[in-house]
Protein backbone atom coordinates (compact mmCIF):
# COMPACT_ATOMS: atom_id res chain seq x y z
CA UNK A 1 0.00 0.00 0.00
CA UNK A 2 1.23 3.47 -0.88
CA UNK A 3 2.20 5.63 2.09
CA UNK A 4 0.77 9.04 1.17
CA UNK A 5 2.41 10.70 4.17
CA UNK A 6 5.95 9.99 3.02
CA UNK A 7 6.02 8.33 -0.40
CA UNK A 8 5.54 10.56 -3.44
CA UNK A 9 4.99 9.75 -7.09
CA UNK A 10 7.65 11.77 -8.87
CA UNK A 11 7.91 12.56 -12.58
CA UNK A 12 11.45 12.95 -13.94
CA UNK A 13 11.56 14.21 -17.52
CA UNK A 14 14.89 13.45 -19.16
CA UNK A 15 15.09 10.59 -16.67
CA UNK A 16 17.16 8.28 -18.89
CA UNK A 17 19.91 10.86 -19.26
CA UNK A 18 23.17 11.31 -17.37
CA UNK A 19 21.78 13.30 -14.44
CA UNK A 20 18.19 12.14 -14.77
CA UNK A 21 19.09 8.49 -14.25
CA UNK A 22 21.06 9.28 -11.09
CA UNK A 23 18.11 11.32 -9.84
CA UNK A 24 15.80 8.33 -10.45
CA UNK A 25 18.18 6.18 -8.39
CA UNK A 26 18.16 8.58 -5.46
CA UNK A 27 14.38 9.02 -5.49
CA UNK A 28 13.83 5.26 -5.48
CA UNK A 29 16.38 4.84 -2.70
CA UNK A 30 14.38 7.38 -0.69
CA UNK A 31 11.25 5.24 -1.06
CA UNK A 32 9.41 7.23 -3.74
CA UNK A 33 7.66 6.04 -6.89
CA UNK A 34 9.36 7.28 -10.07
CA UNK A 35 7.84 7.91 -13.48
CA UNK A 36 10.77 8.36 -15.87
CA UNK A 37 9.98 10.10 -19.16
CA UNK A 38 12.52 10.42 -21.98
CA UNK A 39 12.47 10.47 -25.78
CA UNK A 40 15.93 8.80 -25.80
CA UNK A 41 17.49 11.39 -28.08
CA UNK A 42 20.49 11.74 -25.76
CA UNK A 43 19.23 9.56 -22.92
CA UNK A 44 19.88 5.82 -23.00
CA UNK A 45 17.85 2.80 -21.96
CA UNK A 46 21.09 1.42 -20.54
CA UNK A 47 21.19 4.19 -17.94
CA UNK A 48 17.95 2.89 -16.45
CA UNK A 49 18.15 -0.78 -17.44
CA UNK A 50 18.84 -1.82 -13.86
CA UNK A 51 15.61 -0.12 -12.75
CA UNK A 52 13.09 -1.82 -15.04
CA UNK A 53 12.34 -4.60 -12.57
CA UNK A 54 11.97 -2.18 -9.67
CA UNK A 55 8.36 -2.24 -8.44
CA UNK A 56 8.27 1.55 -7.96
CA UNK A 57 9.79 2.50 -11.32
CA UNK A 58 8.01 3.13 -14.61
CA UNK A 59 9.43 4.32 -17.94
CA UNK A 60 7.53 6.12 -20.70
CA UNK A 61 9.16 7.03 -24.01
CA UNK A 62 7.76 10.45 -24.75
CA UNK A 63 8.84 13.83 -26.14
CA UNK A 64 8.02 16.73 -23.81
CA UNK A 65 7.19 18.97 -26.77
CA UNK A 66 3.89 17.06 -26.61
CA UNK A 67 1.71 17.27 -23.49
CA UNK A 68 1.77 14.42 -21.02
CA UNK A 69 -1.18 13.51 -18.82
CA UNK A 70 -0.21 11.58 -15.72
CA UNK A 71 -0.93 11.81 -12.01
CA UNK A 72 2.12 12.76 -9.92
CA UNK A 73 3.02 14.67 -6.76
CA UNK A 74 6.21 16.37 -7.95
CA UNK A 75 7.93 17.11 -11.27
CA UNK A 76 11.65 17.42 -12.03
CA UNK A 77 12.04 18.84 -15.54
CA UNK A 78 15.46 17.77 -16.84
CA UNK A 79 14.46 17.21 -20.47
CA UNK A 80 16.82 18.89 -22.93
CA UNK A 81 20.08 17.94 -24.67
CA UNK A 82 22.85 19.68 -22.73
CA UNK A 83 26.02 19.31 -24.79
CA UNK A 84 26.73 21.55 -27.79
CA UNK A 85 27.32 18.60 -30.11
CA UNK A 86 23.77 17.42 -29.41
CA UNK A 87 21.78 20.61 -28.98
CA UNK A 88 23.29 22.16 -32.13
CA UNK A 89 22.33 19.15 -34.23
CA UNK A 90 18.75 20.43 -34.45
CA UNK A 91 18.66 23.88 -32.88
CA UNK A 92 14.97 24.46 -33.60
CA UNK A 93 14.02 21.27 -31.78
CA UNK A 94 16.34 22.24 -28.91
CA UNK A 95 14.47 25.52 -28.48
CA UNK A 96 11.14 23.68 -28.67
CA UNK A 97 12.27 21.23 -26.01
CA UNK A 98 13.11 24.07 -23.62
CA UNK A 99 10.14 26.33 -24.40
CA UNK A 100 7.29 24.05 -25.47
CA UNK A 101 8.51 21.44 -23.01
CA UNK A 102 8.33 23.99 -20.19
CA UNK A 103 4.80 25.02 -21.22
CA UNK A 104 3.67 21.39 -21.20
CA UNK A 105 5.15 20.41 -17.82
CA UNK A 106 3.99 23.69 -16.27
CA UNK A 107 0.49 23.04 -17.59
CA UNK A 108 0.61 19.60 -16.01
CA UNK A 109 1.83 21.02 -12.70
CA UNK A 110 -0.94 23.66 -12.81
CA UNK A 111 -3.59 20.99 -13.34
CA UNK A 112 -2.22 18.83 -10.54
CA UNK A 113 -1.28 21.77 -8.29
CA UNK A 114 2.06 20.11 -7.63
CA UNK A 115 5.55 21.44 -7.07
CA UNK A 116 7.84 21.55 -10.12
CA UNK A 117 11.61 22.03 -10.49
CA UNK A 118 13.30 23.34 -13.61
CA UNK A 119 16.85 22.22 -14.39
CA UNK A 120 18.18 25.44 -15.87
CA UNK A 121 21.82 26.09 -16.66
CA UNK A 122 24.79 28.36 -16.14
CA UNK A 123 24.55 29.01 -19.89
CA UNK A 124 21.90 31.62 -19.08
CA UNK A 125 24.86 33.81 -18.07
CA UNK A 126 26.46 33.43 -21.52
CA UNK A 127 30.05 34.70 -21.67
CA UNK A 128 29.84 36.52 -18.34
CA UNK A 129 31.20 39.96 -17.62
CA UNK A 130 30.75 39.28 -13.87
CA UNK A 131 32.91 36.73 -12.09
CA UNK A 132 32.00 34.61 -10.21
CA UNK A 133 28.41 34.56 -11.41
CA UNK A 134 25.69 35.47 -8.91
CA UNK A 135 22.01 34.79 -9.44
CA UNK A 136 21.15 38.49 -9.82
CA UNK A 137 23.47 38.81 -12.85
CA UNK A 138 21.36 39.02 -16.02
CA UNK A 139 24.00 37.59 -18.28
CA UNK A 140 25.85 38.37 -21.50
CA UNK A 141 24.27 36.15 -24.15
CA UNK A 142 24.41 36.23 -27.94
CA UNK A 143 20.75 35.78 -28.99
CA UNK A 144 21.54 34.74 -32.58
CA UNK A 145 24.65 32.56 -32.30
CA UNK A 146 25.05 28.78 -32.66
CA UNK A 147 24.64 28.28 -28.90
CA UNK A 148 21.58 30.50 -28.66
CA UNK A 149 19.07 27.68 -29.15
CA UNK A 150 20.15 26.29 -25.78
CA UNK A 151 21.04 29.50 -23.93
CA UNK A 152 17.95 31.45 -24.92
CA UNK A 153 15.69 28.41 -24.70
CA UNK A 154 16.68 27.94 -21.07
CA UNK A 155 16.29 31.65 -20.36
CA UNK A 156 12.78 31.58 -21.83
CA UNK A 157 11.94 28.49 -19.76
CA UNK A 158 12.92 30.38 -16.59
CA UNK A 159 10.64 33.23 -17.67
CA UNK A 160 7.75 30.80 -18.12
CA UNK A 161 8.32 29.23 -14.71
CA UNK A 162 8.22 32.58 -12.94
CA UNK A 163 5.20 33.73 -14.96
CA UNK A 164 3.29 30.58 -13.99
CA UNK A 165 4.26 31.26 -10.38
CA UNK A 166 3.09 34.87 -10.50
CA UNK A 167 -0.05 34.17 -12.53
CA UNK A 168 -1.20 30.86 -11.07
CA UNK A 169 0.57 30.65 -7.71
CA UNK A 170 2.42 27.53 -8.87
CA UNK A 171 5.13 26.23 -6.52
CA UNK A 172 8.30 26.39 -8.59
CA UNK A 173 12.01 25.74 -8.07
CA UNK A 174 14.67 26.87 -10.56
CA UNK A 175 18.20 25.46 -10.42
CA UNK A 176 21.02 26.89 -12.52
CA UNK A 177 23.33 23.93 -13.02
CA UNK A 178 27.03 24.49 -13.73
CA UNK A 179 29.38 21.94 -15.34
CA UNK A 180 28.65 18.49 -13.92
CA UNK A 181 30.41 15.21 -14.62
CA UNK A 182 30.49 11.58 -13.53
CA UNK A 183 29.50 8.05 -14.56
CA UNK A 184 26.82 7.70 -17.27
CA UNK A 185 28.01 10.70 -19.23
CA UNK A 186 27.50 10.01 -22.92
CA UNK A 187 30.64 8.48 -24.39
CA UNK A 188 30.75 10.91 -27.30
CA UNK A 189 28.84 13.98 -26.14
CA UNK A 190 31.60 16.49 -26.83
CA UNK A 191 31.79 17.78 -23.26
CA UNK A 192 35.23 18.59 -21.99
CA UNK A 193 35.53 16.01 -19.18
CA UNK A 194 34.28 13.05 -21.23
CA UNK A 195 36.26 14.20 -24.27
CA UNK A 196 39.54 14.42 -22.37
CA UNK A 197 39.04 11.12 -20.53
CA UNK A 198 38.15 9.13 -23.63
CA UNK A 199 41.00 10.68 -25.63
CA UNK A 200 43.48 9.98 -22.82
CA UNK A 201 42.35 6.38 -22.33
CA UNK A 202 42.46 5.59 -26.04
CA UNK A 203 45.80 7.31 -26.64
CA UNK A 204 44.30 9.89 -28.97
CA UNK A 205 45.52 13.50 -28.85
CA UNK A 206 43.75 15.52 -26.16
CA UNK A 207 42.04 18.41 -27.93
CA UNK A 208 42.12 21.81 -26.26
CA UNK A 209 40.18 24.66 -27.83
CA UNK A 210 41.93 28.02 -27.66
CA UNK A 211 45.03 28.05 -25.46
CA UNK A 212 43.31 26.31 -22.57
CA UNK A 213 43.22 29.36 -20.33
CA UNK A 214 39.42 29.55 -20.21
CA UNK A 215 38.14 28.41 -16.83
CA UNK A 216 35.39 26.06 -15.66
CA UNK A 217 34.12 24.67 -12.36
CA UNK A 218 33.29 20.97 -12.21
CA UNK A 219 30.69 19.44 -9.89
CA UNK A 220 30.46 15.67 -9.38
CA UNK A 221 27.09 14.09 -10.19
CA UNK A 222 26.17 12.91 -6.68
CA UNK A 223 26.78 16.37 -5.23
CA UNK A 224 24.52 17.93 -7.85
CA UNK A 225 21.73 15.38 -7.31
CA UNK A 226 21.85 16.04 -3.57
CA UNK A 227 21.41 19.75 -4.28
CA UNK A 228 18.40 19.15 -6.55
CA UNK A 229 16.71 17.03 -3.90
CA UNK A 230 17.34 19.66 -1.23
CA UNK A 231 15.99 22.39 -3.49
CA UNK A 232 12.81 20.43 -4.22
CA UNK A 233 12.31 19.84 -0.47
CA UNK A 234 13.02 23.46 0.50
CA UNK A 235 10.30 25.83 1.80
CA UNK A 236 7.81 27.16 -0.75
CA UNK A 237 9.33 30.65 -0.62
CA UNK A 238 12.69 29.34 -1.93
CA UNK A 239 11.99 29.72 -5.63
CA UNK A 240 15.43 30.28 -7.07
CA UNK A 241 17.06 30.67 -9.38
CA UNK A 242 19.83 29.09 -7.33
CA UNK A 243 23.31 28.35 -8.65
CA UNK A 244 24.32 24.71 -8.19
CA UNK A 245 27.90 23.78 -8.92
CA UNK A 246 31.37 23.47 -7.50
CA UNK A 247 33.04 26.87 -6.97
CA UNK A 248 36.57 25.46 -7.35
CA UNK A 249 37.85 26.90 -10.62
CA UNK A 250 40.32 25.32 -13.05
CA UNK A 251 41.67 26.24 -16.45
CA UNK A 252 40.96 23.78 -19.25
CA UNK A 253 44.71 23.22 -19.53
CA UNK A 254 44.83 22.26 -15.83
CA UNK A 255 41.96 19.82 -16.33
CA UNK A 256 43.71 18.20 -19.29
CA UNK A 257 46.91 17.74 -17.30
CA UNK A 258 45.03 16.26 -14.33
CA UNK A 259 43.38 13.70 -16.57
CA UNK A 260 46.67 12.80 -18.26
CA UNK A 261 48.28 12.33 -14.84
CA UNK A 262 45.41 10.27 -13.41
CA UNK A 263 45.18 8.00 -16.46
CA UNK A 264 48.95 7.73 -16.98
CA UNK A 265 48.27 8.53 -20.62
CA UNK A 266 50.96 9.53 -23.10
CA UNK A 267 48.48 11.41 -25.25
CA UNK A 268 49.75 14.68 -26.69
CA UNK A 269 47.95 17.98 -26.35
CA UNK A 270 46.71 19.60 -29.53
CA UNK A 271 45.13 23.03 -29.88
CA UNK A 272 42.23 24.12 -32.08
CA UNK A 273 40.39 27.43 -32.49
CA UNK A 274 37.95 28.37 -29.74
CA UNK A 275 34.29 27.75 -30.74
CA UNK A 276 32.00 30.74 -31.30
CA UNK A 277 30.57 32.21 -28.07
CA UNK A 278 32.46 29.76 -25.85
CA UNK A 279 32.59 31.40 -22.39
CA UNK A 280 36.03 32.40 -21.15
CA UNK A 281 35.13 32.14 -17.46
CA UNK A 282 32.57 30.12 -15.57
CA UNK A 283 32.36 29.82 -11.79
CA UNK A 284 29.26 29.78 -9.57
CA UNK A 285 28.71 31.90 -6.51
CA UNK A 286 26.89 29.35 -4.32
CA UNK A 287 26.18 31.48 -1.26
CA UNK A 288 22.41 31.14 -1.80
CA UNK A 289 22.68 27.34 -1.99
CA UNK A 290 24.69 27.27 1.23
CA UNK A 291 22.24 29.53 3.06
CA UNK A 292 18.91 28.26 1.72
CA UNK A 293 19.73 24.57 1.25
CA UNK A 294 22.62 23.95 3.64
CA UNK A 295 24.45 22.51 0.63
CA UNK A 296 27.92 22.64 -0.77
CA UNK A 297 29.84 20.11 -2.86
CA UNK A 298 31.83 17.45 -1.01
CA UNK A 299 33.74 15.66 -3.76
CA UNK A 300 36.83 17.41 -5.08
CA UNK A 301 37.94 17.23 -8.70
CA UNK A 302 40.65 14.59 -8.24
CA UNK A 303 38.30 12.20 -6.43
CA UNK A 304 35.50 12.71 -8.92
CA UNK A 305 37.80 12.29 -11.91
CA UNK A 306 39.13 8.99 -10.55
CA UNK A 307 35.56 7.63 -10.32
CA UNK A 308 34.68 8.93 -13.78
CA UNK A 309 37.88 7.61 -15.34
CA UNK A 310 37.17 4.18 -13.82
CA UNK A 311 33.71 4.25 -15.40
CA UNK A 312 34.96 5.16 -18.88
CA UNK A 313 37.90 2.76 -18.60
CA UNK A 314 35.48 -0.11 -17.93
CA UNK A 315 33.14 1.10 -20.66
CA UNK A 316 35.92 1.07 -23.23
CA UNK A 317 37.66 -2.09 -22.00
CA UNK A 318 34.50 -4.18 -21.87
CA UNK A 319 33.10 -3.48 -25.32
CA UNK A 320 32.43 -7.17 -25.84
CA UNK A 321 31.84 -8.07 -22.19
CA UNK A 322 29.56 -6.95 -19.39
CA UNK A 323 30.50 -3.94 -17.28
CA UNK A 324 31.54 -4.50 -13.61
CA UNK A 325 28.66 -5.00 -11.19
CA UNK A 326 28.34 -1.43 -10.00
CA UNK A 327 29.86 1.99 -9.83
CA UNK A 328 29.38 3.90 -6.62
CA UNK A 329 28.38 7.52 -6.98
CA UNK A 330 28.69 8.54 -3.36
CA UNK A 331 26.86 11.44 -1.82
CA UNK A 332 24.81 12.00 1.30
CA UNK A 333 22.74 8.83 1.73
CA UNK A 334 23.44 7.86 -1.86
CA UNK A 335 22.91 4.24 -2.78
CA UNK A 336 25.24 2.15 -4.91
CA UNK A 337 24.23 2.72 -8.48
CA UNK A 338 24.19 0.23 -11.30
CA UNK A 339 25.94 1.55 -14.42
CA UNK A 340 24.84 1.41 -18.00
CA UNK A 341 25.58 -1.74 -19.96
CA UNK A 342 28.27 -0.90 -22.53
CA UNK A 343 27.96 -3.97 -24.74
CA UNK A 344 26.79 -1.97 -27.74
CA UNK A 345 29.02 1.09 -27.80
CA UNK A 346 27.87 1.97 -31.27
CA UNK A 347 24.50 2.88 -29.77
CA UNK A 348 26.17 5.11 -27.21
CA UNK A 349 28.14 6.88 -29.90
CA UNK A 350 25.10 7.51 -32.02
CA UNK A 351 21.98 9.51 -31.32
CA UNK A 352 18.49 8.24 -31.72
CA UNK A 353 16.03 9.94 -34.04
CA UNK A 354 13.77 12.66 -32.80
CA UNK A 355 10.07 12.19 -32.50
CA UNK A 356 7.52 14.21 -34.39
CA UNK A 357 7.57 17.87 -33.50
CA UNK A 358 4.76 19.96 -32.07
CA UNK A 359 3.57 21.68 -28.93
CA UNK A 360 0.42 22.20 -26.94
CA UNK A 361 -0.38 23.99 -23.71
CA UNK A 362 -0.46 21.43 -20.93
CA UNK A 363 -4.06 22.38 -20.08
CA UNK A 364 -5.35 21.25 -23.48
CA UNK A 365 -6.72 17.77 -24.21
CA UNK A 366 -3.95 15.22 -24.63
CA UNK A 367 -2.69 14.21 -28.03
CA UNK A 368 -1.78 10.57 -28.33
CA UNK A 369 1.70 9.85 -29.66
Amino acid sequence: MRNYEQRKRVLVTGGAGFLGSHLCDRLLAAGHEVLCVDNLFTGSKRNIEHLHSHPRFEFIRHDVTFPLYVEVDQIFNLACPASPIHYQQDPVQTTKTSVHGAINVLGLAKRLQCRILQASTSEVYGDPAVHPQTEDYWGHVNPIGPRSCYDEGKRCAETLFFDYHRLHGLEIKVARIFNTYGPRMHLNDGRVVSNFIVQALTGEPVTIYGRGQQTRSFCYASDLIEALLRLMASPANVLGPINLGNPSEFTIAELAQKILDLTGSRSKLIYKPLPVDDPLQRRPDIRQAKEALGWQPRIDLDEGLKKTIAYFDALLANEARSIPDSFTVQGDSAAEYEPADPTMLSDLRSTSGRSEQGSFDGDHPARKT
